[in-house]
């Protein structure tokens, strides 16, 4: 195992200081597919299982080695895509037939997010485009400060849009108007990248750089509690770096985070306390079920913690700096993406692998999607949405 400076892999480091001295403030290392060495080999899998490509679609230009927040989204009988070109469709969700397509002439870099009848996306020129989740038909636009580097959350009337700059926008669904803005200081140096917003009820949660998650009330933007899951640590600005690009996911009354060199936590909804947590850096996420939290690290290893005290069950270290996707629970396993453009699939119970797939050699940044059907949807970083039939 390489060596590690808080949760960073020392092989990572130049990249991390090259950024650093040169001024910048923001950081992208092996997650934009620039650390500097080859991944390592893995060790062949006898698959287990039999995996069936269902359809495989081309959805737009696709990310390559740029940090980027396109993902699959699913919602009903249809799968969204996007590519950083502007094209943004639906397609349906068991042939991977379009439904509809339309170009917005724009260079998409978040999204697309569905609800409330809308798919929404974001640009690096800051802008915010709703269409008609059923037509393609364009709804509004909207802009906001910076460039939006994650899908943007869409409930209870409101779309929750992040921007880079540190901003946290709700703008009204129907229309596209402001209501309110939430704005955090942006640290010295940040991962390139930004949290994922996500709507539970009437809250909107939202983690920011510096290791802060906040939960504010929908309609009007005020904050209901805010919650310091990573705390700066060390000497120098690389050393205290920690950051929340990752995005919350709520499982009854508890919302599960993690953050870079930091923590993974688990939090009551309504009050933001700590129901438990323990150091584990990531800057990938964390995915939940009724018994476990996984959770992939910021060196590639894979966990299964117990929900309800953060106890380990398992860990896989296999796929050790092969920059992996946060994980998704999809039957019986545990499938996870990599920068190779592989897919693995762990068995719940144990995390021994139990098949694996190339899907595409540019890799694979964002996490597998789930729908109705139980099928895995990925979106790959050439911008192709490829639908797999669980078995």
């Amino acid at each position: 195992m390489s060596g590690v400076v808080r949760g960073v892999p020392v092989s990572l480091l130049g990249a991390f200081l090259a950024a650093f001295l040169g001024g910048c403030s923001t950081v992208g290392g092996w997650m934009d597919g620039d650390g500097g060495s080859e991944l390592p080999k893995l060790a062949p899998v006898e698959s287990a299982i039999p995996l069936k490509v269902r359809w495989s679609r081309d959805v737009g230009d696709g990310v390559g080695e740029l940090h980027s927040g396109l993902q699959a989204a699913v919602a009903g009988d249809r799968v969204y895509g996007a590519g950083t070109d502007g094209r943004l469709g639906a397609y349906d969700a068991a042939t991977g037939d379009p439904v509809w397509r339309i170009d917005l002439d724009r260079p998409v870099s978040g999204g697309p997010a569905v609800g409330d009848g809308l798919v929404v996306v974001g640009t690096n020129k800051g802008e915010v485009f709703a269409v008609d989740a059923a037509t393609g038909e364009r709804r509004w636009q909207a802009g906001v400060s910076s460039e939006v580097l994650a899908p943007p959350a869409v409930g209870s009337g409101v779309v929750a849009v992040r921007t880079l700059d540190g901003r946290l926008f709700g703008l009204d669904a129907r229309n596209g108007k402001r209501r309110w803005i939430y704005d955090s200081p942006v640290p010295v140096l940040s991962l390139r990248g930004t949290g994922e917003p996500v709507i539970a009820g009437d809250l909107v949660l939202n983690g920011f750089d510096g290791g802060r998650l906040v939960a504010l009330l929908a309609g009007d933007g005020r904050v209901e509690w805010e919650q310091q899951v990573a705390v700066p640590r060390g000497r120098s600005e690389l050393e205290r770096m920690v950051d929340m690009d990752s995005r919350p996911v709520v499982v009854d009354d508890a919302v599960y985070v993690t953050a870079f060199q930091g923590r993974v936590a688990a939090l009551d909804l309504l009050s933001g306390d700590v129901l438990w947590d323990r150091e584990l850096s990531s800057y990938a996420g964390v995915a939940v079920d009724a018994a476990a939290v996984y959770v992939s690290d910021a060196e590639g290893f894979v966990w299964a913690l117990d929900r309800f005290s953060g106890n380990s069950l398992w860990r896989q270290t296999a796929l050790e700096r092969r920059r992996v996707t946060a994980p998704v629970r999809v039957g019986d396993y545990v499938v996870v993406g990599d920068g190779e453009g592989m897919l693995h699939w762990l068995s719940v119970e144990d995390g021994r692998f139990v098949a694996r797939t190339r899907v595409d050699g540019a890799g694979i940044a964002s996490a597998p999607a789930t729908g109705r059907d139980g099928r895995l949807y990925v979106y790959s970083n050439s911008g192709e949405i490829t639908a797999f039939e669980v078995p």
